[in-house]
């Protein structure tokens, strides 16, 4: 995570921001395969953006170990928890993703973007956590913006077209289902 001028926080491939600054405006870049999650809590005012790139860390355990925003199963957990230390609570979040596009994959060998997408929902619905928004798929790189002050999250597409996701309205979540490693 990177603070830029005017308050723009970069969080870059493979890590997390979260803040409770109402200045802040969480920005992640490049999104193809990998997947922008973006959480917000309207009440106690404190966003993060996860911005992952591969589902599962057994394929390198030591790379998870030094990196867990890598990586879905221990990115999201870790993002959950940084919410929580800041005041958050999961019965309020707004919570929404973009991403997981088939990129540089024409004939769908890998399905990096559609393994992140399944992966994520997965450790989502575990935790009793909804999406209140999802645009994934495509075969385009998409840049999100997350406003702390207000959970408004934007959206630009490959196109420069920005459009407003979703604006911070709380929403009940069901009952949690299973742990998510103690965070989520």
């Amino acid at each position: 995570m990177k603070l830029n001028g005017l308050g723009t926080v970069v969080v870059g491939a493979g890590d997390c921001g979260v803040s409770n600054d109402p200045s802040h405006l969480l920005t992640t870049y490049a999104l193809g395969s990998c997947i922008g999650l973006a959480i917000h809590d309207p009440v106690a005012k404190v966003s993060g953006l996860l911005h992952f790139m591969l589902a599962d860390s057994t394929i390198d355990a030591a790379k998870a170990q030094a990196n867990p925003y890598m990586f879905a199963d221990t990115g999201i957990p870790q993002l959950f928890k940084r919410a929580y230390e800041l005041g958050a609570q999961k019965r309020r979040l707004v919570v929404s993703a973009a991403g997981g596009a088939q990129v540089m994959d024409p004939n769908g060998v890998f399905n990096i973007g559609k393994r992140n997408y399944l992966a994520m929902r997965k450790i989502l619905w575990r935790a009793g956590v909804l999406l209140q928004t999802e645009v994934i798929g495509g075969t385009g790189s998409r840049t999100l913006r997350l406003e702390v002050a207000t959970g408004k999250l934007w959206m630009q597409s490959p196109d420069g077209e920005e459009v407003e996701l979703s604006k911070a309205a709380p929403s009940p979540s069901p009952e949690r289902r299973e742990p998510c490693h103690s965070a989520c």
